[in-house]
């Protein structure tokens, strides 16, 4: 059953630790939520895209191990060398939830618009397929947001995926370039007013409308970043619905 609406969960998180290193991680309740969101199907159908790191197949190979044991099934979509795939339309359409990880967005998007992903992406969104993910996997469904995919020195990116028309701030808490950077592109309208999250923290959207945000722990929160009269950046915390954990 697909989503009633055109769904997309934007996060900065994803992992609940647990594991003996980077590539060994057990699924966090945002994956309950996704499911959820995608109408609970008894076996969800899940494909990782790890185009961000370039499919290092290590973080694949640790998706399929974290819902090992689980109805939950998993696949994924490598684009190096090839397409991992025959008919990746065909694929996409076919999930109940599409998980985008973490890294180089700006490669992503690139790579993305090669392969035709940005009108399959669309097509599946409107499909009711759940499009979710972390760090870049939140900023690409996004107009843009602020990116270390070009150097430790964080730069805009302003052309992600748009189906969200706003921007996006992930790592808000965690990277002291992110809070400043991203109030000041706003402020100046290098990117549209948008929302960001503390890690941890997630938002949901239905359609193109923020509905709730969530998260995976106390004492973090989301934020609207608008510009105010005076050409500034007006910042509103957003209080988020604790997630509960269905799976240990």
């Amino acid at each position: 059953m697909p989503a009633s609406v055109p769904t997309i969960l934007a996060t900065s998180m994803g992992s609940a630790g647990g594991g003996r290193g980077p590539y060994d991680w057990r699924p966090g309740p945002v994956f309950d939520l996704a499911f959820e969101l995608a109408g609970a199907p008894d076996r969800p159908r899940l494909c990782y895209l790890g185009t961000a790191t370039g499919d290092d197949p290590a973080r694949v190979g640790g998706v399929y191990g974290a819902f090992a044991g689980s109805p939950v099934q998993v696949s994924h979509l490598s684009l190096f060398p090839m397409p991992t795939v025959p008919d990746v339309r065909t694929h996409l359409l076919a999930q109940d939830v599409v998980w985008v990880g973490g890294g180089s967005v700006a490669n992503l998007l690139a790579v993305w618009r090669a392969h035709g992903l940005d009108e399959v992406f669309r097509e599946a969104w409107e499909a009711g397929v759940v499009l979710a993910g972390v760090s870049a996997g939140s900023l690409c469904w996004h107009v843009g947001g602020t990116t270390d995919s070009f150097g430790p020195d964080l730069r805009p990116v302003t052309n992600g995926l748009g189906l969200i028309p706003s921007s996006n701030g992930v790592h808000y808490d965690s990277e002291e370039q992110r809070r400043p950077l991203y109030q000041r592109l706003v402020a100046d309208g290098t990117l549209p007013e948008g929302h960001a999250t503390d890690d941890g923290v997630g938002l949901v959207y239905r359609g193109t409308e923020l509905v709730e945000a969530v998260a995976d722990r106390s004492d973090a929160a989301a934020y609207r970043v608008t510009r105010g009269p005076d050409g500034d950046a007006v910042e509103t915390r957003i209080e988020p619905r604790r997630l509960a954990r269905a799976r240990d």
